[in-house]
């Protein structure tokens, strides 16, 4: 056994040691007569491997090389057959003349041929072929499709596949053939196209894998018509039998014996229901019978599909449920995992659905497979109670260091998530996670579990300083310099507010001693941090300052740089105050795209420094919140399941564009517009949030975002056509106002020439304002354009067709005094406050209407348009509360308001809103957008 392990060995190291120039050189040995099967076969085994490992072959080399293959099929050996198909098909995409072998190839598929032949000359046919001159092979591919062997039948129907993205007109021609594919039948009982297919005595293989391609193509086929895909669904489902289907119409005898495609049926028939709601009642008693199918692939697709279902309810759930869990006692550890992992994300968003599972789930959590372990036991944590907590806690610890560390991110993510369920048990958790860190495993698995004792730290002050104790345990062990990074700039952030700061200072310094350049300089601003806080006495300023002088010295720069940063920062009240302790920053991603911009452009240094005054602040609540909640959506795709690997963790961090990125590409849209960019270089004011003028299920889809300049209003409407079979063209918005003072005139409209499907287009209207009056009005908005019929495939509109007005109602949009005013962060509002005491204006409200505080402040915040403070939208108490908010009236006038709140059961919330401004004029506008 060792001997042929040797030998093993020794053949895979020759073959990862291949020399490309060596090979081409053995290459010669094509243009030899006889021909050596063997050595032949072997030697394109060699350009194969060399071709997938990602050698590069020139265009000569490679047509070279094409060509001595070609010599090959003079050759009979079958398997030698075999492998210079395989080597066409590579070399054909880097290679000149490739159709010259086409002949080569229509004689392998000719009836005589090897069935094996056949099959293979078809794949590397399709491959090789132009799609000018698919028509020419049109028929040979159309009997093969409904050739009685199953392998040419799939060779047929999986190239097609491959050709209709390049020549779908002709594969649609070859329907017919498809369905007859699909259902099994032929288009003679005794010969095909080819010939006789009992010529050579083959025997007509079983396998059902011939309705899977088939069905694969024919969706593709089909699948812009959505009554189609509705009537494949129907004729396969087994619901058409009887006098008729959902459609009507006589009943069919079809059968999808492959086990394969009855899962595709199941993936189309969810598709239909989520285009059309109207079929979800009949769809869904249909994906209850496929739930009880015989076979446990397709009862687990239908489970599966049902749990994922948008809005779906737990008596609907019900069926899946109860087969999933049956799943759960299968002597299969595939079936085992795929009902666990189904339940596992369920668990998610329905936990009492999930729980008559509870039993069953807790038999697994000894499971000889680790990974069905691990999600037993994870969604035991997420379906489970406060008392069984402690219980799961403990048998979790038993099987850690037997599993991966992919499974071992999943345990530290439900750990996490639990820590806000059950703050209680902090102490457990907290155990648990300070437990873990001291075993083995990756950076991703250590991080996640970082995060969450970060996470436990913030959010449940009675374990703060127990958790930063773990901390500062870990980091005097930690081999991943990021994590130590991390780790030190909490400590920063939360130990100068606990009772002993002192504590942690000595870990620091550690690392200041101890560690590499990157930590060292995290520790220097972790001290510094501690020598400014506002809780640092004399005694401990002095402490912290003689630890950065002693860092003065250090080998590099950056610390020495920060040491010298973190001196001056301690040394001066007013500095200290106003680099430090100030809770602001710039929004990250709009000022990012602003630096990118300023250094693109060659003249912007000459004509100004850069802007900072342009770029909107956000408070650190708000950045945390904003961060909190990308981690909140990346811990779903980890508990899901769907990021089980460390390139799925990096890819889950693109999350979509901001308010501010969105409005930055606007703004670049507006300035491509001549008759809008004379406006102004870029709005005053854009809004936050657009409003949403239709209901996403329309036809069309239409939403607008509102800009102001000094003198003019612009409305951006982002249309969206839903209706594949229509291109829309001159698509415009007509706005009528209701505006009787005459404070608007319009004067720009832009309209989108033409709108394909879901290929959102922009259309603008602008106003002018003729006073400075701020106008108050509600537009009535209607969409008109020219429809066209068109192609769903190539979106192209048909030839001679002229089209048709149409034109589509809109919800109104409102214009009022909260379009005016910008939402920012505004640092130290107490001291502007303060300072504005002459312009202010009060007003009390009785709202009657409103049922609660948290329902009034959010509208309140609304019409405001302002940026709320810290706690303002989180009423602590149900019966007063008090909120602050600060924006820029046009992006100029600093305004701070201030509301006090009280609610009485009958009588509504009762409001006192106190608005100041710069402008003494902009506090009463404010306060009128109230009333």
């Amino acid at each position: 056994m060792s001997r042929k392990y040797e030998e093993d060995a020794d053949d895979l190291g020759a073959v990862m040691n291949l020399d490309h120039s060596v090979v081409l050189q053995e290459a010669r040995m094509f243009n030899e007569t006889p021909i050596r099967p063997r050595q032949s076969r072997l030697l394109l085994a060699k350009i194969v491997f060399l071709l997938y490992r990602g050698d590069s072959m020139s265009t000569t080399e490679a047509t070279n090389l094409f060509f001595s293959i070609t010599k090959l099929f003079q050759c009979k050996d079958m398997a030698l057959r075999q492998m210079v198909y395989l080597t066409i098909k590579e070399l054909s995409t880097i290679s000149e003349d490739v159709i010259m072998v086409t002949s080569s190839l229509m004689k392998d598929m000719q009836p005589t041929s090897e069935i094996t032949y056949r099959a293979n000359a078809i794949r590397a046919l399709c491959k090789i072929v132009d799609p000018s001159m698919l028509p020419g092979i049109e028929r040979f591919l159309k009997g093969a499709i409904v050739e009685k062997s199953p392998l040419i039948a799939s060779a047929a129907l999986v190239s097609s596949l491959h050709l209709f993205n390049e020549a779908k007109d002709v594969v649609r021609r070859w329907g017919n053939e498809v369905g007859e594919a699909l259902n099994g039948k032929s288009l003679s009982s005794n010969s095909s196209f080819f010939g006789s297919s009992s010529s050579q005595g083959q025997v007509v293989s079983t396998s059902n894998i011939v309705q899977y391609h088939a069905i694969g193509l024919l969706y593709a086929i089909r699948q812009h018509d959505r009554m189609a895909v509705l009537k494949l669904v129907q004729s396969f489902s087994g619901q058409n039998k009887g006098s008729g289907g959902w459609l009507g119409g006589g009943a069919s005898s079809s059968v999808l014996r492959s086990n394969a495609a009855q899962v595709m049926l199941i993936r189309y028939a969810v598709r239909v229901m989520e285009s059309d709601g109207s079929l979800v009642p009949q769809l869904h008693a249909l994906l209850e019978e496929w739930i009880r199918h015989r076979s446990d692939m397709v009862s687990l697709e239908a489970a599966r599909a049902v749990c994922q279902l948008k809005d779906v309810t737990d008596k609907q759930l019900t069926a899946a449920v109860n087969a999933l869990q049956l799943f759960l006692s299968s002597p299969k550890a595939v079936v085992r995992f795929a009902a666990i992992r189904t339940l596992n994300v369920l668990a998610r968003t329905h936990a009492e659905a999930v729980q008559p599972c509870n039993v069953d789930m807790e038999g697994l959590i000894t499971d000889s497979n680790r990974s069905v372990a691990t999600f037993a036991i994870t969604t035991l944590l997420k379906t489970g109670n406060e008392a069984s907590v402690e219980r799961l806690m403990k048998q979790m610890q038993g099987f850690m260091a037997e599993i991966s560390d992919e499974f071992k991110i999943i345990v530290a993510e439900a750990v996490r998530s639990l820590c806000s369920k059950f703050p209680a048990k902090h102490g457990l958790f907290l155990g648990f996670l300070s437990g873990v860190l001291r075993d083995e495993g990756g950076y991703e698995f250590k991080r996640a579990a970082i995060e969450a004792i970060v996470d436990l730290a913030k959010h449940v002050a009675e374990c703060r300083e127990v958790a930063l104790g773990h901390l500062c345990e870990f980091i005097e062990d930690c081999e991943f310099t990021k994590l130590s990074v991390r780790v030190l700039h909490f400590l920063g952030d939360e130990g100068p507010a606990t009772a002993r700061p002192t504590v942690y200072i000595r870990h620091i310094y550690n690392r200041v001693v101890l560690e590499n350049a990157v930590v060292r300089a995290a520790a220097v601003s972790a001290l510094a941090k501690f020598g400014a806080a506002p809780k640092a006495d004399a005694a401990l300023q002095r402490s912290v300052r003689v630890l950065l002088t002693r860092c003065l010295d250090d080998r590099d720069d950056e610390v020495r740089d920060r040491a010298a940063w973190g001196l001056r920062m301690t040394g001066a009240e007013q500095t200290r105050s106003r680099y430090v302790r100030d809770d602001s920053t710039f929004s990250l991603a709009v000022l990012e795209r602003r630096l990118v911009e300023y250094c693109a452009d060659p003249q912007a240094a000459k004509r100004s420094h850069f802007d900072f005054a342009g770029v909107p602040r956000v408070s650190r609540a708000q950045e945390e919140e904003t961060r909190h909640r990308v981690r909140l959506d990346a811990m779903d795709q980890v508990l899901t399941g769907s990021a089980l690997s460390t390139s799925a963790a990096a890819a889950k961090d693109d999350v979509p564009q901001s308010a501010e990125e969105e409005r930055s590409m606007d703004n670049k849209l507006l300035a491509a517009i001549p008759e809008l960019a004379a406006f102004g270089e870029q709005p005053l004011v854009s809004s936050q949030r657009a409003v949403e003028l239709t209901e996403s299920e329309t036809e069309y889809v239409v939403r607008c975002v509102k800009h102001v300049y000094e003198r003019h209003v612009v409305f951006q409407f982002d249309v969206t056509n839903t209706i594949a079979e229509q291109v829309l063209e001159q698509v415009e918005v007509a706005m009528e106002s209701d505006d009787i003072d005459g404070l608007l005139q319009p004067v720009v409209a832009v309209s989108i020439p033409v709108l394909r499907y879901d290929a959102p287009g922009t259309a603008y209207v602008a106003f002018e304002r003729l006073t400075d009056d701020i106008p108050a009005a509600s537009f009535a908005c209607t969409l008109k354009f020219i429809v066209k019929e068109c192609d769903p495939a190539t979106g192209e509109p048909e030839e001679g067709d002229d089209g048709f007005d149409d034109d589509y109602s809109l919800e109104a949009v409102d214009l009022g005094p909260g379009d005016f005013m910008q939402p920012t962060y505004i640092p130290d509002s107490d001291a502007l406050w303060e300072s504005l005491e002459g312009g202010e204006s009060i007003e009390t409200f009785a709202l009657s209407s409103f049922e609660s505080i948290e329902e009034c402040i959010t509208k309140v915040c609304d019409l405001l348009n302002m940026c709320p403070l810290e706690g303002a939208l989180s009423p602590r108490s149900k019966a007063a509360h008090k909120a602050a908010f600060t924006g820029k009236w046009m992006g100029r006038a600093k305004t701070v308001a201030r509301t006090r709140m009280t609610y009485q059961k009958g009588a509504g919330v009762t409001m006192e809103l106190t608005v100041r401004s710069e402008d003494p004029a902009v506090s009463e506008l404010v306060v009128s957008a109230i009333a």
